[in-house]
C-alpha cells in the first residue's frame, strides 16, 4: 500500500471514529422523560415508573416488566390451581418434584428465611392461610381446634430442596404452599431486570408495600421512598422518638413494609392482621408497621414479615443477621397510650439519607454501611 493509500485509509478512520464518537456523545446527552403505568397484578396494584430517551424505549420496557410479573403469577399464585405452586403442593408425600427455577428460587429464599427466624416464616402453612382468609371474609374467628389442625398440618422443616437437581420433596401429603410473604419482592426484582434487558437502567417497580429500584433518576441521588408514620405526629406525643414521615433515598435496592394499614379485620372487639404467625397459627394484634431495607427485593419481602412476627428485639436481630438489611419497626401500645419504635443498627439515623444497594458490602456488614445523609441542598427525585 502506498504512502498516499495509507494517509487516506488514516483519514478515513480518523472521520469514522470521530463520527461514531458524536453519535456516542449525542446518545449520552439524549435528555431522559419520565413514564409511568399502572396494572393489576398479584393480587395487588403495580406500577412501574422509568426514564427512557423516547416513548418507544419506553414502552418496551414497560411491557416487559408487566409481562415478567404476569408470568409469575402464574407460576407462584395460590389462587389458581394451575400454577406451578398448586401443582406442587398436590404432589406432596410423592418423593422429588422437578418445578420451575422461579418456584424454586422463591422456595429456596422462603427456606432460609424460615431457618433464620426459627418458623416465624413458613411457606408451608398454606393451610393456615386458607382458614385466615375465610375468617377474613366472614369477620368471625375459626375455632381453636381448626386453628390448630391447619398449623399442624405444615412445617418447613417437612419441605427438602435438592439446588443440583433442582427438586422439591414434600414429606407429608395435604401441606399446602403459600408464598405471598415473599412472592411480590421476586418479582420486584425480575420485572426490573426484564426493564434493564430491554436498556432502561432507571427504574422503580412497586407491587403494593414492595418496591425495587435500579440506578437513580436523571440528577438525583436516589428514587425517593416516603415511610409514613403508624399515626399521626400529632397522637404521638409519648412516642419513644419522633415518628415524623420518614423519607429514604434508594438506588439499586429495595423496600419492603409489612403491617396491618390495609388488611385488617375485627371479631369479638379486637383487631386482627393478615400476618399470621405459623408458630402459634393466630394473626398479629393491634397496629404495626414494620419496614425492611435491603439490596434485594426477595430478602426484604420476606424479613419484613418475619420481623413482624419476631417482635422487636428479635426482628432486629433477624434483620442484621442479612448482609445489607435494615428495619424500623412501629407498634400500638395501647397500654401505654404510645408509639412504640425499633430500629436495627442499621437503619439510617437521619431523615434524608441515600442507600445504595450496589456498593461492596463484607460479611455481616449492615445498611449503615452504604446508607449516609443527604445535604439538605440535594434536589428530590420524583
Amino acid at each position: 500500500m502506498g504512502a498516499g493509500q495509507v494517509k487516506r485509509s488514516l483519514a478515513a478512520f480518523a472521520f469514522f471514529a470521530a463520527l461514531s464518537a458524536t453519535m456516542f456523545a449525542a446518545r449520552a446527552q439524549t435528555p431522559l422523560a419520565r413514564y409511568q403505568r399502572s396494572e393489576a397484578h398479584m393480587g395487588t396494584q403495580t406500577r412501574i415508573v422509568l426514564y427512557a430517551a423516547d416513548a418507544a424505549s419506553a414502552e418496551r420496557a414497560m411491557r416487559a416488566g408487566f409481562a415478567r410479573i404476569a408470568q409469575l403469577d402464574l407460576e407462584l399464585s395460590d389462587y389458581r390451581e394451575d400454577s406451578g405452586l398448586m401443582r406442587l403442593a398436590a404432589q406432596a408425600g410423592g418423593g422429588d418434584i422437578a418445578v420451575g427455577e422461579d418456584l424454586f428460587r422463591v422456595l429456596q429464599a422462603g427456606q432460609d428465611v424460615a431457618e433464620r427466624s426459627g418458623g416465624a416464616f413458613d411457606v408451608t402453612q398454606g393451610a393456615l392461610t386458607r382458614l385466615w382468609r375465610s375468617a377474613r371474609k366472614l369477620s368471625e374467628l375459626p375455632r381453636s381446634e381448626r386453628i390448630e389442625r391447619a398449623r399442624a398440618n405444615g412445617g418447613y422443616r417437612y419441605l427438602h430442596l435438592d439446588a443440583q437437581a433442582r427438586t422439591v420433596r414434600i414429606d407429608r401429603p395435604g401441606i399446602g404452599l403459600d408464598v405471598g410473604g415473599i412472592a411480590k419482592g421476586y418479582a420486584a426484582d425480575e420485572a426490573l431486570a426484564a426493564i434493564t434487558r430491554q436498556g432502561v437502567t432507571r427504574a422503580l417497580v412497586a407491587l403494593g408495600g414492595d418496591i425495587a429500584v435500579s440506578d437513580a433518576p436523571p440528577g438525583a441521588p436516589g428514587w425517593r421512598v416516603s415511610i409514613a408514620p403508624l399515626a399521626p405526629v400529632q397522637a404521638q406525643a409519648q412516642t419513644r422518638e419522633p415518628t415524623a414521615q420518614t423519607t429514604l433515598y434508594l438506588r439499586h435496592a429495595a423496600v419492603s413494609t409489612a403491617g396491618d394499614a390495609e388488611q385488617w379485620f375485627e371479631a369479638d372487639g379486637r383487631r386482627y392482621s393478615h400476618l399470621i404467625d405459623p408458630r402459634s397459627g393466630w394473626p398479629m394484634q393491634g397496629r404495626s408497621a414494620t419496614t425492611v431495607i435491603a439490596r434485594r427485593g426477595i430478602d426484604a419481602d420476606g424479613l419484613d414479615t418475619a420481623a413482624a412476627l419476631l417482635g422487636p428485639s428479635d426482628g432486629a436481630r433477624l434483620v442484621e443477621s442479612m448482609p445489607g438489611a435494615a428495619m424500623r419497626m412501629e407498634r400500638d401500645d395501647p397500654l401505654a397510650n404510645a408509639t412504640e419504635v425499633r430500629a436495627s443498627t442499621g437503619w439510617p439515623r437521619q431523615n434524608r439519607s441515600l442507600y445504595d444497594g450496589a456498593a461492596t458490602l463484607h460479611d455481616r456488614a449492615t445498611a449503615a454501611a452504604t446508607a449516609r445523609p443527604l445535604p439538605s441542598t440535594s434536589s428530590s427525585p420524583p
